[in-house]
């Protein structure tokens, strides 16, 4: 990694804890306007979506401020949270909402696994500066997020479809803990393809924002 991995390190840490903070308020509106105020589901949803974009955004002026810049992946996730959650505002459907997953998700696992018979790999060009790993693994990198981006397109359509607006939140929540556990993962596969390892490089994280 690059000299400045400290303040990098310093700075993912806080765009994740800002991250988990928007999901948790948007788990928490959900909760008061489902349990506390009795609304149904869909409407309770409706309601904790005004959190969802508020929080949305302000994620991304701190991810600003903290990096002088808005990075790619923030920047993709962060900008379809607040497309689909002012659509369901404006709609009034949380439909929407719920698609948002499995649009963002399913677009990134093409982006990265139609890049493989090509050879250019996107994270290479993300993350070039700050991990030094063989071209062999940014393939394995790409692959594997790729498939993982895939699963949870899948997976997200089979909850919503199936399952009601209590068990879809639950299920977003616990995809959050899922994606740090998947990128934490990931730290030991980079590790064993450094060119260079003279710091320990942070985990990618699959998902940053709702």
């Amino acid at each position: 990694m690059t000299e400045s991995s400290p303040a990098a390190a310093r700075n993912s840490n806080i765009r994740q804890a800002v991250d988990f903070g928007a999901l948790l308020a948007f788990m928490a509106a959900y909760a008061v306007n489902r349990f506390v105020r009795g609304l149904d589901g869909q409407e309770a949803l409706v309601q904790a979506t005004w959190v969802l974009v508020g929080a949305s955004a302000l994620a991304l002026i701190v991810g600003y401020v903290v990096e002088k810049r808005l990075a790619p992946l923030p920047l993709i996730t962060g900008g379809f949270a607040l497309i689909f959650g002012v659509l369901t505002l404006v709609f009034h459907d949380p439909t929407l909402l719920k698609i948002k997953l499995t649009i963002q998700n399913g677009l990134l696992a093409v982006v990265l696994l139609g890049s493989l018979p090509l050879k250019k790999y996107p994270f290479k060009y993300l993350l070039g500066d700050a991990i030094k790993i063989t071209d062999l693994g940014w393939r394995g990198l790409t692959l594997r997020y790729g498939l993982y981006f895939a699963a949870v397109a899948i997976v997200n359509e089979i909850v919503w479809r199936t399952q009601g607006d209590d068990t879809w939140v639950a299920f977003r929540g616990g995809l959050w803990i899922a994606s740090a556990a998947f990128g934490i993962w990931q730290v030991f596969f980079i590790m064993k393809h450094l060119i260079k390892d003279d710091a320990e490089p942070d985990p990618v994280s699959p998902d940053t924002g709702l």
